[in-house]
């Protein structure tokens, strides 16, 4: 019986962690996925993105997948960048190659989102 009902614990558990498909994307996430790379955006942080900056848009593409999902992180993005007047065009255009994650647009202030098909 405990071993029961453990398993239904756990399984309730893992569901609450998971993301529901269909679930917006919040700014939220999106800064807190691309928080560690405001250093190496600004020209801060080096010539390469910290490890964590990379795992967080690595995540973001990776729960970005419809293309509702993909427009929201957009204007995530857009408001972040505008917040950050110190960006580096640079650092921004090059931050998907550095971190080998294929982006689905630029980390750009100006970028029309509604483009992302």
């Amino acid at each position: 019986m405990k071993g029961g009902i453990l398993s239904v614990l756990v399984a309730v558990a893992m569901v609450q962690f998971m993301v529901n498909p269909g679930e917006a994307i919040t700014c939220g996430d999106v800064n807190s996925d691309l928080a560690a790379c405001v250093s190496y955006l600004t020209g801060k942080g080096g010539d390469f993105p910290p490890p964590e900056c990379c795992a967080g848009g690595i995540k973001l593409k990776e729960s970005a997948v419809s293309i509702a999902d993909k427009q929201a992180a957009c204007e995530c993005v857009k408001a972040a960048a505008a917040r950050i007047p110190d960006i580096k065009d640079e650092a921004a255009s090059s931050l998907p190659a550095k971190c080998k994650v294929q982006a689905d647009f630029p980390i750009s202030k100006n970028f029309n989102c509604a483009d992302i098909h």
